[in-house]
């Protein structure tokens, strides 16, 4: 029997790949979606891909959580920070499960969060009801969830690239440094000079060095791989691409380890993880490789005259940093296989 969903926030780019996915996904049926200034249209106005498709006179409705309780068993909300945590608690107190890809319910402690986003978490209460949403770590848990809060891209590339080093002891968790890279549409679909074409083209740069809102969230994630409280340096780059997050992790080597441990560690570590894919030694990940799909490729190299591990982490930013990784918490939580949907092959070239 087909599950149905809603998705509130259609028109954003995150919400234009979920769509994508729950187009030929074979337990999903997306029954409503929702945005305040495109209301009324039928989704293939805003997304003529859609033409001639089931999804494509689906009509875009204003977004009311009573409607979305009654029509569907779960709800996806693609939609801005604050935003979120109201309309998740007023699902989840009708009894509707809930993915929120907002940052909303991804830091434990509230306190943190407002530091970070400047504003009171007005549903503090449900944080300790949402799960995190990384299937590697926490598919157990998703799986009874009524709340996912989905991970942020950059926390996503990051954490899985370190957490099986962390966990086992095999780097030092001082000192880390991560540097990200990502693909213009990481800034969502909003209008701004600073994603315009001519000002991204032909071009790379660093932004919100110190203070990237995704810092807590993968000290939060680490800091539990290492069992202690973490600091780390989180360094981000907008890349003259469309999609894709590239990243690159240093970390001190503990005494005794070496790259054939570290990589047993990995091995073992993701072992059944269908989703991450840890490179032959001596191949390091490319963006285009997991373009359009829910994978994380890793590579591992280290560095003896620095006594460094260099992880290599690529995902998709908008699939598996965001709406990708979201239909595998739906499938999880709604009693479906992990993967169903979600079998793409990269876009190439």
């Amino acid at each position: 029997m087909m599950k149905r969903v809603g998705l509130v926030g259609v028109t954003g780019y995150t919400g234009m790949e979920l769509t994508r996915i729950l187009l030929g996904h074979p337990g999903l049926r997306l029954t409503k979606v929702t945005s305040r200034k495109e209301a009324g249209q039928p989704l293939q106005r805003i997304y003529p891909f859609l033409q001639g498709t089931k999804l494509g006179d689906l009509e875009i409705t204003t977004p009311d959580c009573t409607v979305l309780a009654a029509d569907c068993d779960l709800v996806f909300l693609a939609v801005p920070h604050c935003t979120a945590m109201e309309m998740a608690a007023e699902l989840r107190g009708l009894g509707t499960r809930v993915v929120d890809l907002s940052a909303d319910f991804r830091l434990r402690d509230h306190e943190v969060y407002e530091s970070w986003y400047q504003v009171p978490h007005t549903q503090s209460a449900l944080l300790a009801e949402a799960v995190y949403g990384l299937p590697e770590l926490y598919a157990e848990r998703i799986a009874g969830a009524g709340l996912v809060a989905n991970p942020g891209c950059y926390p996503t590339s990051a954490i899985l690239a370190l957490y099986p080093a962390l966990a086992a002891g095999l780097i030092s968790p001082e000192d880390l440094v991560i540097d990200s890279k990502s693909g213009t549409t990481g800034a969502g679909r909003k209008a701004g000079v600073g994603t315009l074409f001519c000002e991204v083209s032909d071009t790379f740069r660093a932004y919100n060095l110190t203070k990237h809102r995704h810092t807590p969230e993968i000290e939060q994630e680490l800091g539990v791989a290492a069992g202690r409280e973490i600091r780390l340096s989180f360094n981000t780059h907008l890349l003259p691409i469309n999609r894709g997050i590239l990243t690159t992790a240093y970390a001190k080597l503990s005494p005794g380890a070496d790259m054939e441990k570290i990589r047993a560690c990995y091995q073992e570590f993701y072992a059944g993880k269908r989703w991450v894919r840890l490179l032959p030694q001596g191949t390091l990940p490319e963006t285009r490789w997991v373009r359009g799909t829910n994978f994380c490729d890793l590579g591992l190299v280290t560095d003896p005259r620095t006594d460094r591990l260099i992880v290599v982490s690529a995902i998709d930013n908008l699939c598996r940093g965001a709406s990708g990784q979201a239909v595998a918490n739906a499938n999880l939580m709604l009693g479906l296989e992990e993967g169903a949907g979600l079998p793409f092959a990269p876009l190439m070239p």
